[in-house]
């Protein structure tokens, strides 16, 4: 190839172009090296950088955010339950052992129950029904068995029985019944909304406090296993079956003689029979209602029976008139760094009257309890040992 450049201009390119590969061929030989090390050098500060991150992620998840809100102040007790009320159960029994201080030496109290006084009210009646148609019904017979003697003699007119005397029994029958009616129905008490079973476990605690002082507790058992006391009624009422036997009898022999007399004399004897059936009747209902021959809460006369009995240990007793409401509060602090620490308070209200047998008022004071907050490890090492036996 001619080269179209003069020689001189030749010579200085090529003199360049010789000095430029004598520099450059040496650089390029030298750069894999450093390339490898710049690359190590990058990747480690990655590494460390990746770990710093780490570390300070770790750091603000044990932290609190700055962003934090304070508690609502919320109960919630679904993680512990019923815990609370242990202090609120405590409360109960100091209520109590305060209330029996507060009671007049000498003198026992029964705790008031709508429901048993009225069964007490209603049983008391129901017996005295019993006694007193067993009476009349006596009394009765012997009347009407005079008026047969007298009309027996064929011939002779027949005495003149007022019928005013068949009167006063159906007027009692009836009344009777209708106080059975009451031991039939179901008697409902309106309870506190919140804590079912409060007055029950203060009457318990009352009993525990002082037994000698607390001669009835209202609700409860109240002598369904008293089989002396309802075989004494079982008595009255087959006494009075007896004399209800004895008057049937004796208006079937009277339906005889009206079937066998004419005139007026049929008519009087047939007036007679009539408002004597018409009492026998009567004394059937009453006695039919009591259902005797059934032993459960559906018969007045086994209810009877036990009213009767819890009316007899309570006489003369005053009466403790008391309500109560109890609560338990759980508060459960959580710590970052601690865990989760248990505190229970409980809050008590009580209210009583004391009365007479009579009504007449004798004392009535409301009291108020709150127990401080009661730290509870839940390792089970911080409280008293009283507070995790109860006794």
């Amino acid at each position: 190839m001619v080269s179209l450049l003069p020689p001189r201009v030749a010579g200085h390119l090529v003199l360049m172009f010789s000095l430029l590969a004598a520099f450059v061929a040496p650089a390029c030989a030298q750069s894999a090296p450093e390339l490898a090390a710049l690359r190590a050098r990058a990747l480690a500060a990655q590494a460390r950088q990746a770990s710093a991150e780490a570390e300070r992620a770790e750091l603000l998840a044990r932290l609190p955010s700055s962003q934090s809100k304070a508690l609502a102040g919320s109960l919630d007790t679904r993680q512990f339950g019923a815990a609370g009320l242990v202090r609120a159960f405590d409360l109960a029994r100091e209520l109590a052992t305060d209330l029996c201080a507060r009671l007049p030496a000498g003198r026992r109290a029964a705790l008031y129950d709508p429901a048993t006084a009225q069964g007490m009210v209603a049983a008391r009646m129901v017996d005295s029904a019993l006694a007193r148609l067993s009476s009349e019904m006596a009394a009765k017979n012997k009347e009407l068995q005079r008026y047969l003697d007298t009309n027996r003699p064929p011939g002779s007119g027949p005495a003149a029985l007022p019928l005013a005397v068949f009167t006063v029994v159906p007027a009692t029958v009836r009344a009777s019944a209708d106080l059975a009616a009451l031991l039939r129905s179901n008697v409902t008490v309106a309870g506190i909304g919140y804590g079912e079973g409060a007055r029950s476990l203060f009457a318990s605690a009352l009993a525990q406090s002082c037994p000698a002082s607390i001669s009835g507790l209202g609700a409860g058992y109240l002598g369904e296993l008293d089989w002396e006391r309802y075989d004494k009624l079982l008595g009255r009422v087959g006494a009075l079956a007896a004399h209800r036997a004895a008057y049937a009898g004796r208006i079937a022999e009277l339906q005889g003689l009206a079937d066998a007399a004419k005139g007026d004399q049929k008519k009087q004897f047939a007036a007679v029979v009539q408002a004597a059936l018409a009492q026998l009747k009567l004394v059937d209902s009453f006695t039919d209602s009591l259902q005797a021959g059934e032993a459960s809460e559906k018969s007045p006369l086994f209810n009877t029976a036990r009213h009767l009995g819890y009316s007899e240990r309570t006489a003369g007793s005053l009466v403790l008139d008391a309500d109560l409401r109890l609560e338990g509060l759980t508060i459960v602090k959580e710590n970052l760094f601690t865990g989760q620490h248990l505190r229970l308070s409980g809050v008590a209200f009580l209210w009583y009257r004391l009365h007479e047998p009579d009504g007449q008022l004798i004392r009535a004071e409301a009291l108020r309890r709150i127990t401080r907050p009661l730290e509870v490890d839940l390792r089970g090492s911080n409280a008293a040992d009283s507070f995790w036996s109860g006794n």
